[in-house]
């Protein structure tokens, strides 16, 4: 009788009972009677995503179907809200404000598992970068690359960089927690005049003022994208970025996992290269949803999982270790144990182990990291607008992933798994891997170098000019080195026996680009350029 004249009291007065919204992870059994089909594939990749996969030779598979939307209209038919679904991990995530829903999910027959993700509350003290503080650090004198140079030549990028590799046709996704103030600061000034911001994404919360969110991802990007000559070089500076905020920074729940991996599934259909998530997990705000390092087996945890399925994807997939070298945790996170994934640490410009990089192996002793960057005194666009220092697996996985997207550029006829495999194999503690520096440092020209041996001659000190790609596939570019303009430049390319099989004559110009080479026989070829009275000659490997 109380409780019915309470009822009758809370609907005079309109003052209704409010149930606590939590969010549920609800995984799937399968995918059968979808309306999509592997067939057909540009119906839910685009044209990037499908020629991504067709140049590595990696089939369209199950993985890559929409989850059923029949199942989907089941659960949110029992009184729930839909927030995303995952199609390779098969399920979806939902808002929920009802009496024993974990109860009424489990019985449609088609549901395998569920999940509270998040528990709505007060917002946590918790500050997943709190050891990442600007820090200071001696100048370092250079003309171009600024107090960024370190960042560039300790993985000897500058010869990539100095050659025209600078991520110029890549397109790389950041996962973040915000990226506050890229409409405006200067850092970015030629991303947003060239549109190589290719666009952004919110899966926190789609109704944010997405450049007014935590400033992290900002600093991300700036150590990839950043470009004020003489101050800031980021170390893909010409690449194209899709900007996905996938971390909610008031708070840490498993929800953030999945967010995570419906990211990662966005960015491999609109077709990006590489992703660069500085974001790792261990434990959370709910303690019985905490990993244990008996988790971080690179395998395990939904987010490495998604993070390993990426990569098959034919992506390359960067992470932070994290920052949990001189704390109690001590070692990687979720899901820079991926097997797939390159984990990366952090060191000073010395090669140097940060104090706080977090330590590996992944739990059952693969090696991890993977190979690290400068994360100790990193330079980069800071979060009151101006340039300085600050610390953390979060600047050197971009330093690395931005190089990496350089490097692939110059080789892009070689597979994403591939080239994870050669960045690990040229760093300098290959022989003998760190259990914080992993295989340590790479020699980015050292890796070029194994992949065109025929082009040594290509970079030569005394010419006058450069040639990339080497090995060629369909176009080839021919730099000057110098900005001086030749009157007149004859190309020819030839066979190896000597016969004609392209010419070009072109006046007044210091880079030209021969395309359609694809109709070239493949193997070797000689390509020579004469031009103000020299004749300069370059082996130029040929391949499909």
């Amino acid at each position: 009788m109380k409780r019915n004249f309470l009822l009758i009291v809370l609907l005079i007065t309109g003052v209704l009972p409010v149930f606590a919204q939590n969010y549920f992870w609800v995984g799937f059994t399968d995918k059968k009677n979808s309306p999509y089909s592997i067939s057909k594939p540009q119906e839910y990749l685009s044209e990037r995503a499908i020629e991504r996969r067709d140049r590595q030779q990696i089939a369209i598979d199950s993985l890559d179907l929409p989850v059923n939307k029949n199942y989907i209209k089941e659960v949110t038919d029992l009184g729930v809200e839909f927030v995303h679904s995952s199609k390779w991990l098969n399920g979806i995530t939902v808002k929920v404000a009802i009496d024993s829903f974990e109860y009424k999910v489990k019985q449609l027959p088609f549901v395998k598992e569920v999940q509270l993700t998040k528990s709505t509350g007060t917002k946590s003290a918790f500050n997943k970068w709190e050891t990442e503080m600007d820090s200071e650090s001696e100048p370092i004198d250079s003309a171009y690359f600024g107090l960024s140079v370190s960042q560039v030549s300790t993985l000897n990028g500058q010869f990539l960089h100095n050659h025209g590799y600078r991520g110029q046709g890549m397109h790389i996704a950041i996962l973040d927690g915000g990226f506050l103030n890229v409409d405006i600061y200067p850092a970015f000034d030629s991303l947003r005049a060239n549109g190589q911001i290719l666009g952004t994404k919110d899966f926190v919360d789609p109704n944010s003022r997405f450049y007014s969110t935590h400033y992290h991802g900002m600093s991300v990007l700036s150590c990839m994208g950043g470009n004020i000559p003489g101050q800031l070089i980021g170390t893909a500076p010409e690449a194209s970025y899709w900007l996905l905020r996938s971390e909610d920074t008031d708070s840490e729940y498993l929800i953030e996992e999945d967010n995570w991996v419906v990211a990662a599934e966005f960015a491999d259909s609109v077709g990006c290269d590489v992703i660069n998530s500085s974001l790792g997990y261990t434990t959370f705000d709910d303690p019985a949803m905490s990993h244990t390092y008996s988790d971080l087996d690179g395998k395990t945890t939904r987010v490495t999982r998604g993070a390993n399925i990426a990569a098959t994807r034919g992506m390359l997939v960067f992470a932070s270790a994290g920052n949990e070298g001189n704390k109690p945790w001590k070692y990687i996170g979720a899901p820079s144990d991926g097997e797939n994934v390159i984990g990366v640490g952090a060191m000073n410009k010395d090669t140097v182990a940060a104090p706080f990089t977090s330590f590996g192996p992944a739990f059952g002793g693969q090696t991890k990291p993977n190979v690290s960057a400068i994360g100790w005194n990193t330079y980069m666009q800071i979060s009151n607008g101006t340039l300085g220092y600050a610390n953390g697996t979060s600047f050197s996985s971009p330093v690395m992933a931005g190089m990496a997207a350089c490097f692939w550029q110059s080789v892009r006829h070689v597979p994403a798994a591939e080239i994870k495999k050669t960045i690990e194999k040229f760093s300098h503690l290959y022989a003998n891997p760190d259990v914080r520096l992993g295989y340590g440092v790479p020699d980015f020209e050292k890796a070029w170098r194994f992949y065109c041996p025929l082009a040594v001659s290509d970079f030569k000190e005394n010419g006058s000019w450069t040639v990339y790609p080497n090995p060629v596939t369909e176009k080839l570019v021919i730099q000057k080195i110098s900005r001086s303009f030749s009157d007149k430049t004859e190309i020819g390319i030839f066979s190896i026996d000597g016969k004609l099989l392209l010419k070009k004559v072109v006046q007044g110009e210091n880079r030209v680009e021969l395309v359609g080479l694809n109709q070239l026989p493949v193997g070797l070829l000689i390509l020579k350029i004469n031009s103000e009275g020299e004749t300069e000659t370059f082996k130029l490997s040929k391949i499909q």
